[in-house]
């Protein structure tokens, strides 16, 4: 969904695009049937007779890499695309994490303008000084030019991997403009929780909605997105995952205040918190270890359906009259027929009746049940009209723990 967002707000701007189709290493690999649904947001690969440029690559082998740079700078030049290097910086947040002796730690993507060492930024809600800058090889800089990713220390919060920020001149302004967006985030944040009139009359229609309250704080930024957009794809069609807040960083006093507050669960991946009395702090390393355990608490908030469980078969091989009714005389075939148990009399593959075993014996003797290769009398207080070579099918009803898959049909 971001690459397609991505793509988007680029055909919107008239923007030059390049695509780069990664991971064609793996086994199955299939970059045609990547082009051939890219065409239908409107992007056709030049050797289709479109004009997209697409190179197949393999981040992890480097396959490939020079041709897409290549195709880059080719693009580029005949597209005129230029930056102004002397102007105030402007860019993209293409990481962000929270380090325990640096503080808030983001890097940035410059391209346009050079951003400097002293520099007041925002970035997206998150306002800054340019305290210190590093590049990709760990060697400090003071500017960074178009085109530089620099690591950049001095923000006062996390930014969100995507975010757009932008320098300024005047520190007022750039606070007053970060609060703004601070506060607004906030107030979405809020909208999202609140419970109104016409959501709790759309639950009293539907059943009962059940939530899982959780809080979910992760080591960086990217880390954050991708367990935020896998837990999108769980199925919540009869319960639903509230998310009270997701963000990098490590888990603080405030985030435990948070879950007992609103009995939430907190997730934490690749973060560190002792355990709190009161409060479930869940730690993870591996995503779809954290998915899996998601997952499972949202089923066990699911109400148990009732299933027809088969005990057992048995034939009816001779029929004794008894009073005003009359009972059978049956084998069992397989399983077992237990008394009180549902029971389904067949002829000829037809259905004939439904209704409980009343009295089940062996050998004259009440039997609680009556297993594959005995003998046994069977009798139903509303039904007599038994046939030699009726079928009896032995059934229970169970409660059966249900699944996100199948509450999503």
């Amino acid at each position: 969904p971001q690459t397609i967002e991505a793509i988007s707000h680029a055909k919107a701007a008239e923007v030059p695009i390049v695509v780069a189709i990664n991971k064609i290493d793996k086994e199955g690999a299939q970059p045609d049937r990547v082009k051939q649904e890219l065409t239908n947001y409107g992007l056709t690969p030049e050797e289709w007779g479109g004009e997209t440029i697409m190179v197949p690559v393999s981040a992890i082998k480097g396959e490939n890499l020079d041709t897409l740079l290549e195709m880059i700078l080719l693009v580029a030049e005949v597209e005129e695309l230029s930056a102004n290097p002397d102007r105030p910086a402007k860019g993209t947040v293409i990481e962000a994490h929270l380090d325990k002796a640096k503080g808030a730690v983001a890097t940035l993507l410059v391209q346009n303008g050079t951003l400097r060492v002293g520099d007041i930024l925002v970035a997206g809600s998150v306002f800054g000084k340019v305290r210190a800058m590093i590049d990709d090889r760990g060697r400090k800089v003071e500017a960074a030019t178009p085109s530089f990713a620099v690591e950049v220390l001095g923000l006062s919060d996390v930014p969100a991997a995507g975010d757009e920020f932008e320098v300024f001149h005047n520190e007022k302004e750039a606070r007053a403009l970060a609060n703004d967006r601070a506060e607004k985030q906030r107030q979405s944040r809020l909208m999202q929780g609140r419970v109104t009139l016409a959501a709790i009359s759309a639950q009293a229609q539907e059943g009962e909605l059940k939530e899982l309250n959780l809080i979910l704080k992760a080591d960086v930024q990217g880390s954050v997105e991708a367990i935020v957009g896998s837990l999108k794809q769980i199925p919540q069609n009869e319960v639903q995952i509230r998310l009270l807040l997701a963000a990098a960083g490590e888990i603080t006093q405030t985030d435990i205040d948070l879950a007992a507050a609103s009995g939430a669960v907190i997730i934490g991946f690749k973060t560190t918190y002792a355990s709190e009395a009161g409060v479930d702090v869940r730690e993870y390393n591996i995503i779809y270890k954290l998915l899996e355990d998601i997952q499972g608490a949202l089923e066990g908030l699911l109400e148990p359906e009732l299933v027809e469980e088969p005990l057992g078969q048995a034939e009816v091989r001779a029929v004794f009259p008894v009073g005003r009714g009359a009972v059978a005389g049956c084998y069992v075939q397989s399983g077992k027929l237990v008394r009180n148990c549902k029971v389904r009399v067949r002829r000829g593959g037809k259905v004939v009746y439904e209704g409980i075993l009343d009295s089940l014996k062996r050998m004259k003797e009440d039997a609680r049940e009556v297993n594959t290769g005995f003998e046994c009398g069977v009798g139903i207080d509303k039904y007599s009209d038994w046939t030699e070579g009726d079928i009896i099918e032995a059934c229970q009803m169970v409660t059966k723990r249900r699944t996100l898959s199948a509450a999503a049909r």
